[in-house]
């Protein structure tokens, strides 16, 4: 279901859905470089509004240094937390707060986001990441994120890319254990999509309603990743 503004649909009805519902969203921005090749941070900018999300999780975003402008500068009507991984004088890049180091051995850096944030006077821990491409490395990081929801008496949210390409991998396999499983929506390649990659897992489980892949003609060529969002219930007596 795309979440793309429509002239044609009811503004009321559309509204009133948006009073019950939390819409969170993740993102891999892919540097800003489109499946054409071409670094192009504003259509970057323009697929965040066709999505319309409460929270934003964005992967892969420069954030500047002297090979790289500050795209999450660039982004209009957002409050923006970085998570640098990567972080010199050429290039500052990484997750979109409390940081959690989940680099593992000599591989690239890989972190996390950490974050409680009130949504309409409810507070959820939301945790944003990007995983790792080795299923090793996956299993290592995944274990030391749920090591930090062991205390948490808050509602979760964990989104990213996870990088996981089998949906009984062992990595979505140890996250069942602390959430109910979430629909599996294929959002990469954007050419072809074949696997899904970005996740979004809620808990409770029954919070969630449903889960989107955002495909316009606009996010195919943004990124090689679409966004993925997941719409949540609001509390009965917000």
């Amino acid at each position: 279901m795309t979440l793309m503004h429509d002239a044609s649909i009811d503004r009321n009805s559309m509204n009133s859905v948006r009073e019950r519902e939390l819409r969170i969203a993740t993102y891999n921005l892919h540097a800003a470089v489109g499946i054409d090749g071409k670094f192009a941070p504003e259509r970057i900018d323009e697929v965040l509004p066709e999505i319309d999300a409460d929270i934003f999780a964005l992967q892969e975003v420069p954030l500047g240094g002297t090979g790289s402008p500050d795209v999450l500068q660039r982004m209009t009507n957002l409050h923006a937390v970085a998570g640098p991984t990567l972080d010199t004088p050429q290039r500052r890049y990484g997750n979109a707060v409390r940081t959690l180091d989940l680099s593992f051995r000599s591989r690239e850096p890989r972190g996390a986001l950490d974050a409680d944030i009130d949504c309409n006077g409810e507070t959820w821990r939301v945790v944003a990441t990007h995983l790792g491409l080795a299923s090793s490395e996956r299993r290592a990081q995944v274990e030391q994120v749920l090591q930090t929801f062991d205390t948490s008496a808050l509602p979760i949210i964990l989104l990213g890319d996870l990088n996981e390409r089998f949906v009984y991998g062992r990595t979505l396999r140890r996250l069942v254990t602390h959430f109910h499983r979430a629909s599996a929506l294929r959002t990469f390649p954007t050419r072809y999509p074949l696997f899904a990659l970005d996740r979004i897992w809620v808990h409770p489980g029954e919070r969630l309603m449903r889960v989107d892949v955002h495909c316009t003609p606009l996010s195919r060529v943004a990124s090689d990743h679409y966004p993925l969002i997941a719409h949540i219930s609001k509390p009965i007596d917000a």
